[in-house]
């Protein structure tokens, strides 16, 4: 077929504004892939901060089919409501908190040991494992002799005074900024939770602002659902957090172990983890139980069983029935990596990311697969 001559540069001027465009479309692909990759640890905490507002206006909606009050009034009432309760949690537990907490940490040091120590003897190579106990040397000879060391009855050198205060500051300084750092985490988290939760519609309008004009009702249909997706997916994962605590805590208290209640604490919050939270507390309440003697660990191991069918056949399904169905395989598959690239930010987010993979795979399965096909 031939191109009149008049059509032809109309039709240079269209490939070249297509090669134009698809190379710019590359290109700032590539920039936002190479951004995420060097602030993943930013991304992802924006993103957590996200899931608290979503989780906060989820509440707060829930609050106003009861009560026809304002949008703020209702966040505040549901944001003083938790901060009640995790005041009586604190104030009644608080003391048992901290005193089971360092009882329980001492107790896994002093399993990891015997377990360790068990390995070694029958054969097993437990080098890999870092437990920060490492053995003196074997004999004089290859031992390294200690750097100036201070004659018997005199203070030591002002070069071992400078080095010992220089490691002590050292640490000193990396706990101080590891403690600031994690503060100034969950400060940051709460202020997005709560500023997303104060105004859902401007951001919700400000996201469609940046979307072209013919394309911002597919993009409304997506931002809406994935948003329905994470607030169900969240109200049901809550449920199953507090199930699993309370179960969990009371069948270790009727058992006998020690430190049941923080083990309860902890077998919630790993919940919020599909799989790989659950193998963790599993590991943790045995080997706690380990020290009450064969007979409760077995009985500790036979409760995490049951827990764990609890939560994967009978609450899971049933609460998050019309939230997600993202077969398990593809889930593990997801938080290894996540986990592998972006470490605990990645794999406690897991699975709300791929919820809203889906969503969007879904949707333009459901509306751009028929449209594709008529226009062929």
């Amino acid at each position: 077929m031939t191109i009149p001559a008049d059509e032809r540069p109309r039709t240079r001027t269209d490939l070249a504004w297509a090669i134009s465009v698809g190379g710019t479309g590359v290109v700032l692909f590539t920039t936002l892939l190479v951004f995420t990759w060097y602030f993943a640890a930013t991304v992802l905490l924006i993103f957590a901060g996200m899931l608290l507002g979503v989780g906060l206006n989820a509440l707060t909606n829930a609050l106003g089919r009861r009560m026809h009050l304002p949008h703020t009034l209702r966040l505040a009432i549901v944001c003083i409501g938790l901060a009640l309760v995790l005041a009586g949690v604190a104030y009644l537990g608080g003391a048992t908190i901290a005193d089971q907490a360092s009882v329980l940490s001492k107790t896994i040091k002093s399993q990891i040991t015997n377990v360790k120590s068990f390995l070694d003897s029958h054969g097993i190579d437990t080098s890999f494992f870092d437990l920060g106990n490492t053995a003196p040397a074997a004999s004089n000879d290859t031992a390294a002799p200690s750097p100036n060391p201070a004659p018997h009855g005199q203070l030591p050198g002002a070069g071992a005074l400078a080095s010992s205060g220089g490691a002590i500051v050292s640490q000193t300084f990396k706990l101080l900024l590891g403690t600031i750092s994690a503060v100034g985490n969950i400060f940051i988290v709460l202020f997005l939770g709560l500023a997303f939760a104060a105004q859902p519609g401007v951001y919700h309008d400000g996201l469609l602002f940046l979307v072209p004009a013919r394309h911002r009702t597919h993009a409304t249909l997506i931002i809406d659902r994935i948003g329905e997706t994470l607030e169900r997916w969240l109200v049901a994962q809550i449920i199953v957090m507090l199930a699993v605590g309370v179960v969990t805590w009371i069948g270790l208290a009727l058992i006998g172990i020690p430190g049941s209640f923080i083990l309860g604490i902890q077998a919630g919050l790993l919940a919020f983890i599909p799989t790989v939270g659950a193998i963790i507390a599993g590991v943790v309440v045995v080997l706690a139980s380990l020290a009450s003697g064969w007979i409760p660990a077995l009985s500790a191991f036979i409760l995490f069983l049951g827990v764990h069918v609890m939560e994967s056949y009978v609450l899971t399904p049933l609460l998050q029935r019309q939230a997600l169905d993202i077969p398990p395989a593809t889930l593990f598959a997801f938080q290894i990596l996540l986990g592998v690239v972006f470490g605990i930010w990645g794999l406690a987010l897991a699975l709300p990311l791929v919820a809203i993979a889906k969503v969007m795979i879904d949707h333009f399965k459901t509306y751009e697969a028929p449209a594709l096909a008529e226009a062929a």
